[in-house]
């Protein structure tokens, strides 16, 4: 993040995982603040370069597929360890644990946000031609919400987050099953490379329909395909050279910073293509946190190792901080130019509120299904577990 799952003894040593997703949800947030309040419109831009400016405020989708990779690798990775191989997992469980980490919050979510809508509260209000709050619901509940912006255009803010989650959980009801049937590596390994390698290609046959082409299935499944051939690997290597491991950190790196802050460059250079760029990035990323991992947390990083391991709840919430923020921020007539402001309170304030949906829901939630679920099964940590947003 043997057969068994991964503990909360196992993920802190996994620090690579930690930081990896809270980097990513970072960006989600700054993305999300930045959209309304950019920090290449204020004062920061006379210190920082732009480009620097703009990867931290315009990668929140591409921290999504980030977030794609680091699933599939949690999760596969989980059922090696539980059961040996992919085919031998154990459907039951299997359903009741994604069940049981993914649905509290969800339906949490989906109730406030409909109260909100009747109370037409602004920013909260599904109000699009074609759109309705009943089909809202249906949709996230469903998992085709990211289908329903597709076809009818984006929902408020605090519903567009479940895009990605409705593709994360329609690969994951259908994965085990594919699993049992094929059952053999050496046929599932080869439809996983094709998965993966058909990003690029599916984005450019969406080019029409611009919301549709940012959140249809394949792509997001592409990505997550990646992360499941990473877990079958470690499965199979479960130990490399050192100064390999190494190599990937820092080839992980050096290409996720080219799409991230060299955009437009890697653009017109590869077109689609810049997307097997950041989920070989990312793939580099997860497979040397394996590699390398170690007992001792890099120092001054407990921070945004607590963003990753809260990244679940943070991504369900942190709309409610900005959009609030953003009000205040319009309503005080503040100026762009001290917009960087904003984000100070802005952040914390996202944590906090992921910390506390956390702490008095979703763990408490997930403990309490699971031990009517699976009564027979040691509970993991939920954070583990956590390969969702």
């Amino acid at each position: 993040m043997g057969t068994s799952g991964i503990g909360k003894d196992d993920l802190q040593r996994n620090t690579g995982i930690d930081l990896l997703r809270g980097v990513s949800i970072l960006l989600v947030v700054l993305h999300h603040i930045g959209l309304r309040i950019p920090l290449k419109k204020g004062v920061l831009a006379a210190f920082v370069p732009k480009a620097v400016l703009s990867g931290l405020n315009y990668n929140g989708y591409e921290a999504v597929f980030i977030f794609f990779v680091i699933s599939g690798f949690l999760i596969a990775g989980n059922v090696l360890r539980r059961y040996g191989v992919l085919a031998r997992v154990d459907l039951r469980a299997f359903y009741a644990r994604r069940f049981s980490r993914i649905v509290p919050c969800l339906l949490v979510l989906v109730a406030v946000l409909s109260v909100l809508h009747l109370f037409g509260v602004q920013d909260y209000v599904v109000h699009r031609e074609g759109q309705s709050l009943p089909r809202a619901i249906v949709a996230a509940l469903g998992f085709h919400l990211n289908w329903y912006e597709g076809m009818t255009g984006y929902l408020p803010g605090g519903w567009d987050v479940l895009w990605s989650l409705s593709i994360e959980e329609v690969f994951y009801l259908g994965f085990p099953l594919v699993c049992l049937l094929v059952r053999r590596n050496v046929v599932l390994v080869p439809l996983l490379v094709l998965l993966a390698l058909s990003l690029p290609i599916t984005r450019a046959a969406l080019e029409g329909n611009e919301i549709w082409q940012e959140k249809a299935y394949l792509p997001g499944m592409a990505a997550i395909a990646t992360g499941v051939l990473g877990a079958l690997l470690v499965a199979r290597y479960p130990q490399v050279p050192a100064r390999t491991a190494r190599l990937l950190v820092w080839l992980g790196l050096l290409a996720m910073g080219w799409v991230m802050f060299d955009g437009v460059a890697i653009w017109g250079l590869l077109r689609n293509g810049y997307m097997l760029v950041l989920t070989g990035a990312a793939l580099c990323l997860v497979l040397a946190s394996s590699w390398l991992r170690s007992g001792t947390p890099l120092r001054g990083f407990g921070w945004l190792r607590s963003w990753g391991r809260l990244s679940y709840e943070i991504y369900l919430t942190h709309m409610f901080v900005v959009t609030a923020l953003v009000r205040l921020y319009k309503a005080a007539g503040s100026h762009v130019a001290w917009g960087f402001l904003w984000y100070l309170p802005a952040l914390p304030l996202c944590w906090l509120l992921g910390h506390l949906v956390e702490r008095f829901l979703s763990t408490p939630a997930e403990r309490w299904l699971r031990a009517r679920m699976l009564p027979k099964a040691p509970l993991s940590s939920p954070i583990a577990e956590a390969a969702s947003l």
